[in-house]
C-alpha cells in the first residue's frame, strides 16, 4: 500500500525520485536520514514527519503546516537552537517503536502546494547548519527501494523508468514471456538487457558450460573460483541476474526437435546460437505458434592486422517472415563443425552491439520504441560506422 500510494501520489513519487529516504506509516509520511545539528555541534540524522492529507488513495494538499521531527532538537551550526521554526517539544507516539520529539512550524503566506513542498522546505531549513559543518551530508541518500508483493517481478522498484517517467511505456513489456536461445557472447549481453525490463518470465536456453574464453565476452566479471566451479552457462547466469529478477527460469539444454515443447506459451524469442539446422528448426516452430522473434549473427574477419566485419539483427513476426528464407538472410547450412565455432571471433563490444541492436527490436515490435520504418532485416559494418535498414512490409 505504501509504494502504491508513493506511485499515485506525484509530490510523494518526487521525493523518492529525487532521492529522498521516504516511509509511509499510519498515515505519516516520514522523511528519513535527514542531516541536523545538535547542541553540540555534532551532525546527528533525525526524521522528519508529517502527518498526511489525502484524497482515496493519493494525496491532496497539506493541511497543515506544522512538521514533527524524531530526534534532537535541530540547532544552528554554532550550537544554539534553532529558533525560527521552534513550535513544541513533546515526545509522542506515532506507531509502534516509533516516536517524535519535537514539532516545528514555517508556514508559506499560501501554505504548502504538497508534500514535496512541504517536506524540501523543512530538510533545507534543518540540514542547512548540518551542510555549513560537513558539505557532502545530505538528505538525499537514495537508499534502495524493495518491491512489495510476490507478484513483483524485480526484487526492488525500478526507479530508473519512475525517475524519467515511462512507467506506461515499461509496462508494454510487462506481461511478456520472452525466450533467449542461446547464452554465448550476443545471448548473454541479451539477457543482460531483458532482465532490467518489466517482462513476466525469461527462459533461458544453452547446454554448454561457462569457460573461461567466455568470461571475456560476455557481461560481469567472474572471479577465478567462479571460473573453477565450470557451472552450466544458464546456471551462471541465472545466479547473476535472479538477484535483480524474480521469474528467470532455466533450461540446461540445447534446443532440438525433442525439446520444441519448451518454446510454448512465449511472446518473443531471441535466437542466438551459429548452428543452421538448430536455427531452422526453431524457426519452424516459432512460425508454427506464430511468435515473433529475432535472429542474430556477426561475422568478423582480420586483415592487415585489424579487424573487418558485419553485425546482423534479423526479424520475423506474424506481419512479414518470407524475406528470411526467399532473401536468404539467415544461413541454414550444415553445421561447420566445433573447430570452425572456436576460429569464429567474437568481440565483447560488437556482441553487446549486436545484442542491443536485437533487443531495440524486440521492444519496437511492442510499441516500446517508434517503429515508422518497421525494418525486419539490419545490419551494422564495422568500416564506416554503416547501419543499414531492408525489409520492410
Amino acid at each position: 500500500m505504501s509504494q502504491q500510494l508513493i506511485n499515485l501520489s506525484s509530490d510523494l513519487k518526487r521525493l523518492q525520485d529525487d532521492g529522498y529516504d521516504i516511509e509511509i506509516r499510519s498515515n505519516y509520511l516520514l522523511v528519513k536520514n535527514v542531516p541536523y545539528v545538535n547542541s553540540e555541534r555534532a551532525v546527528n540524522f533525525g526524521t522528519l514527519v508529517s502527518s498526511l492529507c489525502l484524497a482515496g488513495n493519493v494525496t491532496a494538499k497539506p493541511d497543515t503546516h506544522v512538521a514533527l521531527f524524531s530526534g534532537e532538537h535541530p540547532c544552528n551550526k554554532d550550537g544554539s537552537k534553532m529558533v525560527k521554526i521552534a513550535h513544541q517539544s513533546v515526545t509522542k507516539v506515532l506507531d509502534r517503536d516509533f516516536e517524535v520529539h519535537h514539532s516545528f512550524s514555517s508556514k508559506p503566506a499560501n501554505g504548502y502546494k504538497d508534500y514535496y513542498d512541504k517536506m524540501t522546505t523543512y530538510s533545507a531549513i534543518i540540514s542547512g547548519p548540518a551542510q555549513a559543518i560537513k558539505p557532502d551530508v545530505t538528505a538525499r541518500t537514495f537508499p534502495v527501494i524493495e518491491s512489495a508483493g510476490a507478484e513483483a517481478v524485480f526484487h526492488y522498484v525500478d526507479t530508473a523508468s519512475s525517475r524519467a517517467d515511462i512507467n506506461v511505456v515499461s509496462r508494454k513489456l510487462e506481461s511478456l514471456k520472452i525466450g533467449i536461445v542461446g547464452l554465448g557472447g550476443t545471448g548473454s549481453y541479451v539477457l543482460d538487457l531483458v532482465a532490467k525490463t518489466c517482462v513476466k518470465e525469461i527462459r533461458i536456453f544453452d547446454g554448454d558450460k561457462f569457460l573461461q574464453h567466455n568470461a571475456f565476452r560476455s557481461p560481469g566479471a567472474p572471479s577465478l573460483d567462479d571460473l573453477r566451479k565450470v557451472p552450466l552457462k544458464v546456471d551462471h547466469f541465472k545466479d547473476i541476474y535472479s538477484k535483480m529478477h524474480r521469474n528467470i527460469v532455466s533450461h540446461g539444454c540445447f534446443i532440438d526437435d525433442t525439446r520444441l515443447d519448451l518454446l510454448q506459451g512465449l511472446n518473443f524469442v531471441f535466437v542466438c546460437v551459429d548452428s543452421g539446422v538448430t536455427k531452422r528448426i526453431i524457426f519452424d516452430k516459432l512460425e508454427e505458434l506464430g511468435i515473433p522473434f529475432v535472429d542474430v549473427g556477426m561475422g568478423v574477419q582480420m586483415a592487415d592486422e585489424s579487424l573487418f566485419g558485419i553485425l546482423r539483427v534479423t526479424s520475423s513476426t506474424p506481419q512479414q517472415r518470407d524475406h528470411v528464407r526467399t532473401k536468404k538472410r539467415v544461413s541454414f547450412a550444415e553445421d561447420v563443425g566445433h573447430n570452425d565455432y572456436v576460429r569464429n571471433i567474437q568481440i565483447a563490444d560488437l556482441n553487446a552491439l549486436n545484442a542491443s541492436l536485437a533487443v531495440i527490436k524486440w521492444k519496437k515490435v511492442f510499441g516500446y520504441y517508434q517503429d515508422l520504418d518497421k525494418e525486419h532485416h539490419c545490419t551494422y559494418t564495422i568500416d564506416g560506422n554503416m547501419l543499414l535498414n531492408e525489409d520492410r512490409p
